[in-house]
């Protein structure tokens, strides 16, 4: 209700200067500090409160002037009032804001806390190593799957769930005779960290007990075990370190062999003079001398190609040209023996990328191994195949096959099934296959014959003749 002049001045004043400052102070209100917001509020209150005044007076004196002095006292306190009154408001705000704030910045660490122990407990679980943790009175926080299966018989079948917070003296019998108890024991003892390798059933275990500490007060909170499997990578070493002496004695032999060759020469030069010389009842033990030099000299080309790791030039090649092309020598072979070669290919074949000299030898050693496998009428089988990963060859033949005990050692080097052999020729075929990207196989039963299985990963032949034919 407006009444009198300054009931619009009240009404402008509150219009043109209080909703201006209020808006002015709205967006940044609540960073400011707590002296300065009390300030703007009892300014705008004072403020409010001196255009009131002005309406007050204005309402006593000229519109009302009969009223009594108690109508006056309780009109001021009612104004003074309202400085108790956004006092109290604004304290109350603030408290709720406060409160507010607190709450959210709560559930932020909260949710931080709960993403950060979720990807932690994961990668417990994931890892590949055996994690348990205790409390700091030894009960059991946490294990993953791997210690419990690192440590299957020392837990009795039970399952995690079983196992978290039972006290970690469950899992032995003695902690002076076992490992993880031991560690245990020292890490909540205050042990920092402690390692111990322990070798059993085969296994290589390496055993680390670690005490956990509260990063604030030092005070021990509890303890890990961390467990490794390291049997497989001591293996691996140990073979790292025989190939590398493998490789260096390769290496000298290599540069030993190839020296032979010429005083070999030389001397199958002058066997072959003196063979030309001799009475013809002394020629047979010439040629007899003249073909284990042959033999010798097969030998030291065989080991040569093997011991030599050299970088081969490929070419978009046709597997079934580069058969057709040695079929003639195939025949012959099989011929000579009396026995029976068939040629099962594939309509199509994708072109690869093959060494052709490399292919030719692979080939011509697994069919003339099948031939010397097989007896009189044997039947020897070119097969090929094609597939959506991989492109296969397939040397079968009917011979009496190759005991289990031995398929495992087929390629190493110097390993031979027959009595004339050099024991070359299959692992020559298996680092041929190896430079090509593929694997070799091999498949045989006792009296039913071998099969020697070849295959050249597709996606691996396409992509290194897209990286040559980018680099052309």
């Amino acid at each position: 209700m407006m009444e009198g002049s300054w009931g619009w001045i009240e009404m402008a004043g509150t219009v043109l200067f209080i909703i201006p400052i209020i808006s002015m102070y709205n967006q940044g209100f609540h960073q400011l500090s707590r002296r300065t917001k009390y300030r703007v509020v009892l300014g705008l209150t004072a403020l409010l409160l001196l255009i009131k005044c002005c309406a007050f007076i204005q309402f006593v004196y000229v519109a009302h002037p009969d009223l009594h002095a108690a109508d006056y006292y309780a009109i001021l306190a009612h104004q003074l009032a309202y400085f108790i009154v956004m006092v109290l408001a604004l304290a109350c705000s603030e408290h709720f804001i406060q409160h507010q704030n607190v709450n959210y910045r709560l559930h932020q660490i909260s949710n931080s806390f709960r993403i950060e122990v979720q990807k932690l407990q994961q990668f417990i679980d994931e890892t590949p190593l055996g994690v348990i943790f205790v409390d700091a009175g030894g009960a059991i926080t946490h294990i993953n799957e791997m210690a419990i299966h690192l440590m299957k018989e020392k837990v009795g079948g039970k399952q995690r769930n079983e196992l978290l917070g039972q006290p970690f003296t469950i899992m032995y019998d003695h902690i002076e005779k076992d490992v993880i108890g031991r560690l245990l024991y020292q890490a909540l003892n205050g042990h920092k960290i402690t390692t111990e390798y322990v070798q059993e059933q085969g296994k290589i275990y390496v055993n680390s007990g670690i005490c956990v500490r509260d990063m604030q007060n030092g005070e021990i909170i509890g303890a890990a075990i961390i467990a490794h499997d390291i049997t497989e990578l001591n293996r691996l070493r140990d073979e790292i370190g025989r190939m590398e002496r493998l490789s260096l004695v390769g290496q000298m032999a290599a540069s030993i062999t190839h020296e032979i060759r010429n005083p070999m020469a030389v001397i199958r030069g002058f066997v072959q003079l003196m063979r030309e010389r001799s009475p013809d009842h002394q020629k047979e033990y010439y040629r007899i001398v003249m073909e284990e030099l042959d033999r010798a000299n097969s030998i030291i080309s065989d080991f040569l190609s093997l011991a030599q790791n050299r970088v081969i030039e490929k070419d978009s090649q046709s597997l079934h040209e580069i058969i057709n092309e040695i079929l003639p020598l195939l025949w012959a072979d099989a011929n000579m023996r009396g026995q029976t070669l068939e040629l099962k290919l594939a309509d199509e074949l994708p072109m690869l990328l093959l060494n052709e000299k490399e292919m030719k030898q692979l080939i011509l050693n697994l069919a003339r191994n099948g031939m010397e496998a097989m007896n009189q009428h044997g039947v020897l089988t070119l097969e090929t195949s094609t597939y959506e990963q991989y492109v296969e060859l397939r040397v079968i033949d009917t011979g009496s096959g190759i005991p289990k005990e031995k398929l495992e050692h087929l390629f190493e080097p110097f390993y031979t099934t027959k009595s004339h052999g050099t024991g070359l020729g299959l692992p020559l075929c298996l680092s041929i296959m190896e430079r090509h990207g593929g694997i070799i196989q091999v498949d045989s039963k006792e009296g039913a014959g071998t099969t020697f299985v070849v295959r050249f990963d597709r996606n691996r032949n396409a992509y290194e003749a897209a990286a040559a034919l980018s680099r052309g």
